[in-house]
């Protein structure tokens, strides 16, 4: 191996030597030497913040529609929910079957309208967790309250409207007699069947939320 001298260890590498190790021809043009771009530092981008003021009339509008859903689901309620069968009575009052005949059928009708009620307003509550997320630009807490308050108070006004519609499908005549047989409208012997609404709604919403997973919730449309 042929030692250098020490004057050409000593010198530094000329330009086109350099572009020879490099792949470049040591002849002719001698291209520029690379080197890695490398990018400033980028801070993090603001985390959103909550937005109040420009959601509450939106928030009222949709408060005031989910509530409205409550007509619909009483009125289904009312056209699904099974009566009672009754006997008049020695008194002229109607008076249970299952008192009558020493059975328990006509009482489980009670149980079958709240249970129905409830799953009325199950689905009335995904159909509107789901509607409601699909507001995007409005997405958020705010819109999810409004949302959860209309649904109870949809729930209510379904049970209001609900037995009273149903009393109105089965009404009690006046010139029945005894060992009759009338039906007593279904009404709701509990007020438990009202969280399944507003519960739903929200539980919708927030796997919604969740599953997004975006800071914004894709508020922005761009």
């Amino acid at each position: 191996m042929a030692e250098r001298p020490v004057e050409a260890q000593d010198a530094a590498a000329t330009r086109a030597e350099h572009a020879a190790g490099n792949g470049a021809a040591a002849a002719g043009e001698v291209p520029p030497t690379e080197y890695p771009a490398y990018l400033p530092f980028t801070w993090p981008p603001p985390r959103p913040r909550v937005v109040i003021k420009a959601d509450l009339l939106p928030a009222l509008s949709v408060l005031s529609t989910v509530s409205l859903l409550g007509l619909a689901v009483g009125w289904l309620w009312s056209l699904l929910a099974p009566p009672r069968r009754m006997i008049i009575g020695e008194d002229g009052k109607p008076v249970s079957v299952d008192i009558a005949t020493h059975a328990q059928a006509e009482s489980f009708h009670r149980f079958d309208a709240l249970v129905l009620f409830t799953l009325l307003c199950l689905a009335a509550g995904f159909v509107t967790g789901v509607a409601v997320w699909f507001l995007r630009e409005r997405r958020g807490p705010v819109i999810m309250i409004a949302a959860a308050a209309g649904s109870a108070v949809g729930g209510w006004l379904a049970t209001q409207v609900g037995t009273a519609w149903a009393l109105g499908r089965y009404p009690v005549g006046t010139d029945v007699q005894v060992l009759d047989i009338v039906f007593e409208a279904p009404r709701m012997d509990s007020a438990w069947g009202l969280l399944a609404w507003p519960l739903t709604t929200v539980l919708a919403y927030g796997v919604l939320a969740a599953w997004n997973s975006m800071d914004d919730l894709g508020r922005r449309l761009g």
